[in-house]
C-alpha cells in the first residue's frame, strides 16, 4: 500500500508564496507519474500540475509561470512551488500518484489546507 504524506500549507497573504512537499513510500517512485490536484469547497477536484518519470511537467493554464511542480527521486518526494498566490488557488491541495493527465491515479494523500487572504 502507497502512503503520501503532504506538508506545507498554510495561510498566506495575496502575492506571497508556499512550497507543497508530498512524500511517497512507492518503492517504485521513480517509475511513477506524480501530481497535484485541488479542490475548492463547492467546486470538482481538478488538476493543478502532474510530472512525469522523465521530470516531463504539465500545468492547468491559470497556474501557469506562477506554480512550478518538481520531484526528488532519491527523496520520492514531489514538491509544488506556488508564487504569487491569489485567492483564487485557496483550497484543499491534494497529492496523487499514478497520474495520467485525464485520470488520477489509485493513490491519494491526505490533502494539505492553502487560503490565500486578499
Amino acid at each position: 500500500q502507497v502512503q503520501l504524506v503532504e506538508s506545507g500549507g498554510g495561510l498566506v497573504q495575496a502575492g506571497g508564496s508556499l512550497r507543497l512537499s508530498c512524500a511517497s513510500s512507492a518503492g517504485l517512485f521513480n517509475f511513477a507519474a506524480m501530481a497535484w490536484y485541488r479542490q475548492a469547497p463547492g467546486k470538482q477536484r481538478e488538476l493543478v500540475a502532474r510530472i512525469s518519470p522523465s521530470g516531463s511537467t504539465n500545468y492547468q493554464d491559470s497556474v501557469k509561470d506562477r506554480f512550478t511542480i518538481s520531484r526528488d527521486n532519491v527523496k520520492k518526494t514531489v514538491y509544488l512551488q506556488m508564487n504569487s498566490l491569489k485567492p483564487e488557488d485557496t483550497a484543499v491541495y491534494y497529492c496523487n500518484q499514478g497520474s495520467t493527465l485525464s485520470v488520477p491515479g489509485g493513490y491519494w494523500g491526505q490533502g494539505t489546507q492553502v487560503t490565500v487572504s486578499s
